[in-house]
């Protein structure tokens, strides 16, 4: 299991769900406006002793050009070594915290009660006799990775599914980009036929999804695979997509707009998601211009999710 998120299509930042849960006693984080400074750190903290449990690097998505580290450790980190640290990459001084002892896994079954979204009804196991009749059960535990369905950008998601489906629409040919938990992927094997892809750029989250699709009786209705972006000869040789998921983060979703439109079949749609309000307008204008028109848009809370479909 790798320790650092780098190279993640990560989510977003304050996602409570966005990583897998972990138990450290010891927190340090910094802040700096170089990336190169960003992963040059990221990558000695791994080294230090004591080691940490898990290193992780994403850029603030406020407009700020900012990007936060933050390393999480079982024993006191080497205060000088840190300082140092920083010091030589031009970062603010490390903010060092000790934790207190919390069964972080029971606060969020006990925080996070089952989503509805549409005819998706997504919960964990301690809610398994909450789950109604005639809904579309997704059984995610909230302490295995991001993406329960509690955020305002996988709500979105799962929401423009059912919107989709509801005027018809049916998805023959569906692939998920940076799946996560595979949660969508898996909401889409449960109302269409064929297989769904998932892909994810990390090797932990794939092996999540992969968990998912059998706690939910999916295997062999969703493949999940480790891909950055479409970069994998299975999601190659799938393409053209009647749907693509992407709920990752604006500055992946810009980029990956040449690869999505290319993959898509003309009259194709693409949900996206994980972008602040204020930046979904420059992404909307991204895919625009690559012959893609908006279909729908829909806020929640601080988030946005489009829904755009590609020229006929």
């Amino acid at each position: 299991m790798k320790r650092s998120s780098r190279g993640w299509y990560p989510r977003p930042p304050n996602d409570p769900c966005r990583k897998p849960l972990i138990m450290p006693t010891y927190t340090a984080l910094t802040i700096l406006p170089d990336k190169a400074d960003a992963e040059a750190i990221a990558e000695a903290l791994e080294v230090l002793t004591p080691s940490p449990t898990g290193v992780g690097m994403f850029e603030i998505e406020d407009g700020s050009g900012l990007w936060e580290i933050g390393a999480y450790f079982d024993a006191s980190p080497d205060h000088i070594a840190l300082a140092l640290l920083a010091a030589a990459h031009g970062a603010r001084p490390f903010a060092i915290s000790e934790l207190p002892e919390v069964d972080w896994v029971a606060k969020v079954r006990r925080d996070l009660s089952p989503v509805v979204a549409g005819r998706f009804f997504v919960y964990g196991s301690h809610d398994a006799d909450r789950v109604p009749a005639g809904c579309e059960p997704l059984l995610i535990e909230a302490a295995m990775a991001f993406g329960t369905g509690h955020h305002g950008t996988t709500l979105g998601c799962l929401r423009a599914l059912d919107r989709l489906a509801e005027q018809g629409f049916v998805g023959r040919s569906v692939v998920d980009v940076g799946c996560g938990t595979a949660v969508l992927a898996m909401a889409a094997a449960r109302i269409w036929p064929g297989v769904v892809l998932a892909g994810d750029i990390d090797e932990v989250a794939v092996e999540v999804a992969q968990a998912n699709v059998l706690a939910n009786g999916l295997a062999g209705r969703v493949d999940c695979v480790q891909a950055a972006g479409f970069d994998h000869p299975r999601l190659r040789a799938a393409a053209p997509f009647d749907l693509v998921f992407a709920n990752i983060l604006k500055g992946p979703l810009m980029a990956l707009g040449p690869d999505v439109t290319s993959c898509l079949r003309p009259g194709g749609k693409v949900i996206l998601s994980g972008l602040l309000k204020d930046q979904a307008e420059e992404v909307a204008d991204v895919y625009s211009r690559l012959g893609n028109s908006l279909e729908h848009r829909a806020d929640i809370g601080d988030w946005t999710t489009l829904v755009m479909q590609k020229s006929e």
